[in-house]
């Protein structure tokens, strides 16, 4: 049901728009009881004061709409923080280190130089190469060349994707190296 407003009311309110700032900010204090706030503009003061008017001399909000009220600005404003998250640029994805070959007991390395192929198999105390254990690649590299070699690149474990050994232990792995200089 619509309400009849008066035209003491009419003229109450009407008078709020003709009122220099400061005496808008008295009106707010008389009718809301507390402080404006520095930065509220005075169009939006004079309808919130006009406002609180008509409240009181028409009756407010019933206590089931100023609750639905509430209830859509609460829903507004988390939508506008979720929207707000989802449009800050996201930190770019972490990238997993390369996992270090793991070389396991019973894998066989096998090489082409000087016109034979060498094979060494890893063992628990470091590579087997002709009945000897090494303690690294690099000195079964040197063994086999007579200069100094980086032995995981001169058996092609470096620089390149390795193949991940079978998941059992029990199986032996190759991973054979072919070409280089001789």
């Amino acid at each position: 049901m619509a309400a009849v407003i008066s035209p003491e009311l009419k003229r109450e309110i009407e008078a709020l728009a003709s009122l220099d700032l400061g005496d808008l900010r008295i009106r707010w204090r008389q009718h809301l009881r507390t402080a404006p706030p520095p930065h509220l503009s005075r169009p939006l003061m004079v309808r919130l004061v006009a406002y609180r008017i008509q409240a009181r001399m028409l009756g407010d909000l019933d206590r089931d709409s100023a609750r639905l009220l509430d209830r859509i600005a609460k829903e507004r404003l988390r939508r506008r923080a979720a929207a707000e998250r989802a449009a800050k640029p996201k930190a770019p994805p972490l990238v997993p280190p390369i996992p270090t070959p793991g070389l396991r007991p019973g894998t066989l390395l096998v090489r082409e130089f000087g016109g034979e192929v060498h094979t060494v198999t890893v063992v628990a105390g470091g590579f087997a190469w002709r009945e000897t254990t090494y303690a690294s690649l690099s000195e079964v590299a040197r063994a086999i060349t007579g200069t100094r070699w980086n032995g995981p690149r001169f058996f092609g474990l470096r620089d390149k994707v390795v193949t991940r050994a079978p998941s059992s232990g029990d199986e032996p792995f190759m991973a054979v190296a072919a070409g280089g200089i001789a």
